[in-house]
């Protein structure tokens, strides 16, 4: 059975991973940070990492973003969307008031990973804005600290997952600010990731622009153009070298075993340009089904 390496149990990433391989369908393996799960799959010691790296909201997240493109070599197998529903959790006793209610005044600080955080900027705004806002390294994580950490006033954004894991309660479930929240997350390694078929197929690439050629960003995008190929996306990264020169990053709804694509590259290279290929790979839809609402918070 392979062995995909993620950030700890019942974050995001656990739901997400299990939406992509099924239950049974690989061997989970967490890690706190994340820089712990793109090593345990460039060390071997599991064959992919699951890395979110763009989110509805937040766009893309630049942390995991630079890991993929300056720390490790490992290249993209498949993507999938997945949504992301966040909760308050915190222990009910003593965030509520008499009536039973949630007592926002009594919670002093609230902790959650910083893309989570930002998901439910508006709900904290709003409610606890006098509290202290702390990072960690994920909302799982987030959630087993307050948990270990009774009679402070301390709460977590996180997934209900998480709250039944730890034996907390969700004091306010749905705290995202907008219901279509959905985060990307990459499977990368060694090996083409066969365990589900998609009639989708993506290619990432990293282009270099050469130095004093002015122009070269409209060439590098009309080749594509005149082709008719349809990119998903595209973002520049710092190339960490010099002030004011950036990597692009294009996401390209191709696969790279086409007729057109490989001539694009070689047009883009002619010019000049150093291109990677992160990774060619089947691209999947939320595989979350649809539910009423409270199921899925609850799921969330």
């Amino acid at each position: 059975m392979m062995k995909v390496a993620l950030l700890p149990v019942v974050s995001t990433s656990d739901e997400a991973a299990r939406s992509l391989c099924g239950e049974d369908g690989a061997e989970r393996v967490y890690y706190p940070m994340i820089s712990d799960v793109f090593l345990s799959t460039v060390e071997g010691r599991t064959d992919y990492s699951v890395i979110p790296i763009e989110n509805t909201i937040e766009g893309s997240v630049n942390l995991h973003m630079d890991w993929l493109l300056h720390e490790v070599d490992l290249p993209i197998q498949a993507e999938w969307i997945y949504p992301s529903r966040q909760q308050l959790i915190g222990h009910r006793g003593e965030l509520s008031g008499e009536d039973g209610e949630p007592d926002f005044g009594r919670i002093v600080r609230v902790l959650s990973h910083p893309v989570a955080m930002a998901q439910c900027h508006s709900f904290l705004r709003a409610n606890l804005q006098h509290a202290e806002w702390e990072h960690v390294s994920s909302t799982a994580e987030a959630v087993k600290i307050v948990s270990e950490n009774p009679g402070k006033g301390w709460a977590a954004i996180g997934l209900t997952l998480a709250a039944a894991h730890y034996g907390l309660d969700v004091i306010r479930p749905g705290v995202t600010d907008h219901d279509n929240n959905y985060t990307r997350f990459l499977l990368v390694g060694k090996e083409p990731f066969a365990l589900r078929e998609s009639p989708v197929r993506k290619t990432s690439i990293l282009v270099t622009l050469p130095e004093d050629f002015p122009g070269a960003l409209h060439q590098v995008l009309s080749a594509f153009a005149w082709r008719r190929i349809n990119l998903a996306r595209i973002e520049s990264r710092p190339t960490k070298k010099r002030l004011g020169t950036y990597h692009f990053v294009i996401d390209i709804e191709m696969a790279l075993d086409t007729v057109l694509l490989p001539a694009a590259l070689q047009e883009i290279e002619a010019i000049g340009c150093q291109v990677r290929v992160l990774g060619s790979y089947p691209s999947f839809g939320s595989t979350a089904p649809e539910l009423p609402q409270e199921a899925a918070e609850s799921r969330a």
